[in-house]
């Protein structure tokens, strides 16, 4: 985005995503280019720790509660290291805690957004032949509504 159309907050913003892509390591991109690591947990907590997932996403859940522009500034900057990387930033950060911030119930917030916006994630994903649902250990697992029956 061209300096001249930004705010002074805009530009601060700019150049905490440009340093924290500045901090990702040459090796992590290329060992997931390679497959080597499928998904870099210590990019996420580091993206947490400086508070740059979840731009868009209210403060009382752990994100900034700025804007689109803002949303697009830091996505902007996080591209330039690696498209996976901005991906990965963007579903979890975006995609996964607005749609859980808009239409989850409190406990639902509290248990999947704020974690992600912390970068505290784990590599867990569904495997039909290991057991049912997104975060399975292989055994059966009850499930806990947790939306609003209303909804």
């Amino acid at each position: 985005m061209f300096d001249y159309i930004m705010t002074e907050d805009q530009k601060r913003l700019r150049d905490e995503a440009r340093a924290f892509t500045r901090w990702v390591p040459r090796q992590l991109i290329l060992d997931m280019d390679a497959e080597k690591v499928q998904f870099p947990r210590e990019y996420l907590q580091e993206a947490g720790r400086r508070n740059l997932l979840g731009i868009r996403i209210s403060r009382e859940l752990g994100g900034r509660g700025l804007g689109w522009i803002e949303d697009g500034i830091v996505a902007e900057e996080v591209g330039v290291a690696s498209y996976s990387l901005a991906c990965l930033w963007g579903v979890g950060a975006d995609i996964v805690c607005e749609a859980v911030e808009l239409f989850g119930c409190d406990e639902l917030k509290q248990a999947v957004v704020v974690p992600l916006l912390k970068g505290e994630t784990s590599r867990r994903r569904a495997s039909p032949s290991r057991g049912a649902g997104p975060i399975s250990s292989g055994r059966p697992r009850t499930r806990k509504r947790m939306v609003p029956t209303g909804s």
